[in-house]
């Protein structure tokens, strides 16, 4: 079974605060949020994980929610 990602207010919030500090962080923790398993694991490596980065975010340094 897998499972969907859906937002609520606490990650919304978490991912504001990064955002603040670093747009880029956000936006990789959003995708990676998006990426997890069941039990939070995410298997890629740095390579896959920025032609992902590169395909989800058009600009990294934009807010994405």
């Amino acid at each position: 079974m897998s499972k969907t990602f859906t937002l609520n207010r606490r990650f919304r919030r978490k991912y504001d605060r990064i955002f603040r500090e670093s747009p880029e962080a956000a936006n990789l923790f959003l995708l990676l949020a998006e990426l997890a398993d069941e039990r939070g694991q995410v298997k890629t490596d740095p390579t896959e994980l920025a032609e992902l980065m590169a395909q989800r975010f058009e600009d990294p340094r934009r807010y994405a929610l």
